[in-house]
């Protein structure tokens, strides 16, 4: 039996080489698992600030956006009361000139039967 002895000692010592190779094994792999736990923990953190920043972001964009499409119907607005101001104001100007050459002649003496009667006494 020592033969057998032998060989279970040899065993046990292969085994408890494996066992210990095994728990070396163990050991490395629990260091990397804490190690990728805690990177997935900063970027877990990390998406959480990125995603507050992006939502805060996003919500600034829309009203920056809805500001800018506000200051563009004004702009437009003005735009076209600004075209409808020179029109009107081309307008009046037509009209001021028009009347102010029916006055011209109204009160032309030339024109006037008061102007023809004080010419005519001129010549008399």
């Amino acid at each position: 039996m020592s033969g057998t002895g032998a060989a279970l000692r040899g065993h046990h010592a292969a085994l408890q080489e494996g066992l210990s190779e095994l728990r070396a094994r163990r050991d490395e792999l629990n260091g990397r698992i804490q190690a990728e736990e805690a990177e997935r923990g900063r970027l877990q953190a990390r998406i959480a600030t990125l995603s507050r920043r992006l939502s805060d972001t996003s919500e600034s964009l829309a009203g920056l956006r809805s500001t800018r499409a506000h200051i563009d119907r004004t702009i437009a607005e003005m735009d076209l009361a600004s075209g409808e101001i020179l029109d009107n104001s081309q307008t009046l100007l037509d009209v001021l000139k028009k009347e102010m050459r029916d006055l011209g002649k109204i009160i032309d003496p030339q024109n006037t039967s008061l102007g023809q009667r004080i010419r005519r006494q001129k010549r008399s």
